[in-house]
């Protein structure tokens, strides 16, 4: 690991890792900002001196979402110096456990994974853990944090996301009425908690059965031919939950082949083609799991902890940090769509 000093106060760490004036002016000059408190505001964002190495690993960048945090990532590693190196997870526990074998193998700065699936990856995350390397941990467990002492660990709170979006299709659907429930891959801990908020709501209805709930594994392929089923075998579906918009929006055009476009939709990501999808009706709601907000800040956590020697605890970093995100309507769907693109949520 390098690090560019052992500073022994916070003031200590803002002098040694602060942005240069060129780097603050860059980035804060095109807001109009006064270049003197550009530059005070990019000595706290604590820069490093001397590149940084980073390695990062997601469930699948053929998910938009993991697609969407692999730019977050670069992006904020570009304004911190970190130079980020991917580890594709391809939607497949066996692919990414070779990948982050091969991580582990390895010398990093800090390092960051969100693991396909709970307890796939502990091994060769253990590895780098006992090297000293910082790994933060994104949006899913890789082990209970009782089990592995992740640096930290960052992500919303899946169950908010689940209860938040089925209490919006099933008041929509007037409290009474057919639903289906498509999750993601089941050793997902963050589809489990989506699972669990679904499952609080739709008890508190007893006029809505609940038809299937059988997973996808968030591949857009699985989730049509599931639907292709579902629409045959069910005459009356009101309304329907995936735990990711790639779902949705794969479903929604089966749905629209069938001419079965009555049924309300809710999905879990805001990513900005369901946002869009909301704009226009095909979609009823989302709900933002902010995919820059933890990647970004893997980046941030990564820095402080090389640079600024950050430890978890009190007077840390804590080891469970929620990102979470609004339920995305109609009324604050366009500045969603803007903070996603400049990588704030």
């Amino acid at each position: 690991m390098t690090k560019d000093s052992t500073p022994h106060t916070r003031r200590d760490f803002i002098r040694t890792a602060s942005f240069s004036a060129g780097a603050a002016a860059a980035l804060f000059g095109g807001f109009g900002v006064n270049p003197a408190f550009a530059a005070e505001v990019a000595e706290v964002a604590g820069r490093s001196d001397k590149p940084l190495k980073a390695a990062f690993s997601n469930a699948g960048l053929q998910a938009t979402w993991c697609a969407q945090g692999k730019q977050a990532a670069e992006y904020w590693g570009k304004l911190f110096n970190v130079e980020v190196t991917w580890f594709d997870g391809q939607l497949d526990a066996v692919k990414q456990r070779a990948a982050i074998d091969n991580m582990a193998s390895q010398k990093w700065d800090f390092v960051a994974i969100q693991a396909f699936g709970i307890g796939t990856l502990t091994q060769p995350v253990q590895k780098m853990i006992d090297a000293g390397i910082p790994v933060i941990d994104m949006d899913t467990l890789i082990a209970p944090l009782d089990k592995i002492n992740v640096h930290s660990f960052l992500a919303p709170n899946n169950e908010f996301m689940g209860a938040s979006v089925t209490q919006a299709l099933c008041n929509a659907i007037g409290g009474k009425g057919k639903i289906i429930m498509t999750q993601g891959a089941l050793g997902h801990t963050g589809a489990q908690g989506r699972a669990r908020g679904f499952e609080s709501v739709v008890k508190q209805f007893p006029g809505i059965e609940v038809l299937d709930t059988q997973p996808a594994d968030w591949d857009v392929t699985k989730t049509a031919r599931l639907w292709e089923t579902y629409l045959t075998k069910y005459p009356q579906i009101d309304a329907a939950f995936f735990h990711n918009d790639d779902m949705a929006l794969a479903a929604a055009n089966i749905m629209k082949a069938h001419n079965r476009t009555d049924i309300k939709i809710g999905g879990v990501d805001a990513m900005p083609p369901a946002i869009s999808a909301v704009i226009d009706g095909r979609m009823f709601a989302t709900v933002r799991n902010p995919s820059c907000r933890i990647h970004g800040g893997a980046i941030v956590a990564g820095v402080a902890a090389v640079v600024g020697g950050e430890k978890t605890g009190a007077d840390g970093i804590p080891k469970n940090i929620v990102t979470d995100g609004p339920v995305v309507t109609k009324d604050n769907a366009e500045g969603m769509l803007w903070m996603e693109k400049h990588f704030l949520i």
